[in-house]
């Protein structure tokens, strides 16, 4: 009897062996594509308020009425001294009761600072992960890095699966580096087409 025991467990590591074999076969990691995600509310006229309202941690809603008091230089233009202390003024009036102090204002306002008329883009990291495919189906998606700086969802997709559903959802928050990341990414059918 105690020679049969011996015999199965030296058996069991091979038998292990073989079945993770037959599953890491079976199964394959094919990269997301990340497409878009930059887009903003018609309202803000190309400003990434979604993304500096989380960081200055006050809603949207504030920010956009706070900024109906500014000023902006026209496109191209350095704005004047005296504008810019009227400026930030208004912005500090509509936002101090939210606990945004000057210092805060300024690293977020630099931070997200770009020139649309150049054609530039505030700061961003795209994110990536993979799909975990079993058969051609869709059996995990893996986040490796969540990105930053989305300011609407962006669209998934799986290479060679087309007809593969993935919705991302974003978190914000007051952390640069993790503010408009990716907070998920769910599996889902595509819609049926209409009847004709």
């Amino acid at each position: 009897m105690k020679s049969f025991l011996l015999a199965v467990l030296a058996c069991l590591p091979s038998l292990a062996l073989a079945q993770t074999s037959a599953a890491s076969g079976d199964e394959t990691h094919v990269p997301l594509t990340f497409t878009g995600g930059y887009e903003t509310n018609p309202v803000d006229h190309g400003r990434p308020v979604i993304l500096i309202a989380s960081a200055l941690k006050v809603p949207p809603e504030v920010f956009r009425e706070t900024f109906t008091h500014v000023k902006p230089a026209g496109a191209g233009q350095q704005p004047e001294e005296a504008q810019v202390r009227k400026n930030k003024q208004a912005l500090l009036a509509g936002l101090s009761p939210y606990g945004v102090t000057d210092e805060r204002l300024n690293e977020v306002s630099n931070y997200y600072r770009y020139n649309r008329s150049q054609v530039e883009m505030w700061r961003t990291t795209p994110a990536s992960g993979y799909a975990t495919v079993s058969n051609g189906v869709v059996t995990g998606i893996t986040i490796t890095n969540p990105g930053s700086g989305y300011s609407s969802a962006p669209t998934v997709s799986v290479t060679g699966l087309p007809d593969v559903a993935l919705t991302a959802t974003l978190a914000f928050g007051t952390d640069f580096s993790k503010n408009g990341s990716i907070k998920e990414v769910k599996v889902g059918a595509l819609p049926a087409p209409a009847a004709p």
